[in-house]
């Protein structure tokens, strides 16, 4: 079993920072790839940003990239989304996701999941 609690939502004006953190305890952290998923009103669930277990290797969605960095610290458990020149378009529910397989997170379809954390981008 993996336990998993994001942190860090709030509400921020349009080009600003937040970072996300997402404890996991339960398990072998470093055995674990993570993802960041997020899920606006109405819409589906999307991904975000992957990173392998190794944090050797990483991938974001397309209207992400240049802005979010996804990270990991073993030695804390803890995943990070470090998203800046946030835009209104970012407010949505932000979920971590884990599982021993990279395609299996990637897919959305990861056994463990967060609770969720909101983040509001205000123009």
């Amino acid at each position: 079993q993996v336990q998993l609690v994001e942190s860090g939502g709030g509400l921020v004006q349009a080009g600003g920072s937040l970072r996300l953190s997402c404890a996991a305890s339960g398990r072998a952290f470093s055995s674990l790839s993570m993802g960041w998923f997020r899920q606006a009103p109405g819409k589906e669930r999307e991904f975000v940003a992957i990173i392998g277990w190794t944090g050797g290797t990483t991938d974001y969605v397309d209207s992400v990239k240049g802005r979010f960095t996804i990270s990991r610290d073993t030695a804390k458990n803890t995943l990070y989304l470090q998203m800046n020149s946030l835009k209104p378009e970012d407010t949505a529910v932000y979920y971590c996701a884990a599982d021993e397989s990279f395609v299996t997170v990637r897919r959305g379809t990861s056994g463990y999941w967060g609770q969720g954390t909101q983040v509001t981008v205000s123009s």
